[in-house]
């Protein structure tokens, strides 16, 4: 339950919480073809009905600070853009945090980046950002700004509202009682019942997009017990390319980059003590010609990245993956499980496949993939969002004229959990 505290007024509740950041305002998802720090062109009215709810939201519920975006509107930069930081923000919502640049978000005012400091340090605190992240050349930031303000460039009163800002947010978690970290939690990171729900959270995201090739004849939930099953694809036993970006690195890893399960592990330590698993990451069609596979469970996907490192207008399905996909499925019974941060181009081997499952980014714990795949637990996922055909079909969205999905929004097949369990 949240506080009846006046809205736009920052809350934390206890000493034990940590203040919250909404970000990033506004309008970062709505770029011109997914392009990272991209333009959003859209009209007021779109601007504050798709793209603001978010922050009406987090500012009632009494949010401390939001970011604001590298991104463009109707090309101003939101860096820059006083109507919305201030105008809108501020004023009119009344929002009673701070607002923060994002990493070295004021020298991206200027195409390059860093061409006028002293012209983006101005523009951007006259806009309403309160704190400035500035990694590296703090000292010339203090003396552009004391300069500015000193020529009246920048008004006192402006930082004299950024300072408000701050302090009231700073009183509010308590930070001058209490200065130091409190670290009576640390060793609770990562403690078995915070993977339980980890590994609950995975159970419930799955999305079953196919199950057999006709309706009569599905394949899942696998039967645990099998003479021999074959584990294939570049996924299937790698934790960084589950877990993706923004995990102990900026853009992710590969490999065991933190503790946690992988998908493969999940398999083995899921399935019958005497059934054989096989692990090939990109099988050919004389490996499988040699072996009698019961089934096969084939792992795909994308490799981590955040921010720009995604940008992708192809989105399709990084190699090997489509020739892993056609070489199992093309001799055996297969699962085909789809690791990404998003839809990819998969309509081509769809018809290969058995069955389909989309586990985006399941994270350390691939336990919870396998306690699905076996029917320890039933699917229940949902689409969150449409799965196009093909990426010229994008934009795409529920409503449009010519609405023709490879999968709605919305859609996910279910299965009972077996009795087993």
């Amino acid at each position: 339950m949240f506080p009846n505290v006046s809205k736009g007024v920052p809350y934390v509740a206890g000493k034990d919480k940590v203040i919250a950041c909404a970000k990033h305002f506004v309008g970062d998802g709505g770029t011109q073809k997914g392009i990272n720090e991209n333009n959003t062109i859209v009209d007021l009215k779109t601007l504050l009905s798709l793209h603001m709810p978010a922050y009406y939201n987090s500012i009632i519920k009494g949010v401390s600070t939001v970011m604001v975006s590298y991104s463009s509107w109707n090309g101003v930069k939101m860096h820059a853009n006083g109507n919305l930081i201030i105008g809108l923000l501020k004023n009119k919502l009344r929002f009673r945090g701070f607002v923060i640049s994002d990493w070295q978000g004021i020298d991206k005012i200027t195409s390059p980046p860093g061409a006028n400091y002293t012209y983006s340090v101005q523009v951007g605190v006259n806009a309403g950002i309160d704190m400035i992240m500035v990694p590296y050349n703090y000292t010339e930031f203090i003396g552009d700004l004391t300069n500015l303000v000193e020529k009246n460039i920048v008004p006192m009163s402006r930082i004299d509202d950024a300072v408000r800002r701050i302090l009231r947010v700073k009183f509010v978690m308590g930070l001058f009682e209490d200065p130091m970290a409190d670290l009576s939690f640390a060793d609770q990171l990562g403690k078995k019942e915070h993977r339980e729900l980890a590994r609950e959270a995975v159970r419930k995201s799955l999305v079953l997009l196919k199950n057999g090739k006709s309706s009569n004849e599905p394949l899942l939930p696998l039967p645990k017990k099998a003479p021999k099953i074959l584990v294939a694809g570049s996924h299937a036993d790698n934790l960084g390319f589950q877990c993706g970006g923004w995990t102990i690195e900026w853009n992710g890893d590969s490999g065991d980059i933190t503790a946690g399960t992988t998908i493969l592990d999940a398999i083995k330590s899921t399935v019958d003590p005497a059934t054989k698993v096989v692990y090939s990451k990109n099988p050919d069609s004389s490996f499988m010609k040699d072996n009698e596979f019961s089934y096969a469970i084939v792992v795909v996907g994308e490799t981590p990245y955040a921010e720009t490192k995604g940008d992708n207008l192809n989105l399709t399905l990084p190699a090997p993956g489509p020739r892993t996909i056609q070489t199992v499925c093309g001799a055996v019974k297969c699962l085909v499980i789809v690791v990404s941060g998003r839809p990819l181009v998969i309509e081509p081997y769809v018809g290969s496949m058995d069955a389909l499952v989309a586990a985006w980014l399941p994270g350390s714990e691939g336990q919870g993939v396998a306690d699905v795949l076996f029917g320890d637990y039933g699917f229940t996922g949902k689409l969150s969002r449409t799965w196009f055909k093909s990426v010229g079909q994008l934009p795409m969205n529920v409503g449009d004229a010519h609405y023709d999905p490879l999968f709605p929004f919305g859609f996910g097949l279910t299965t009972e959990p077996t009795s087993s369990r």
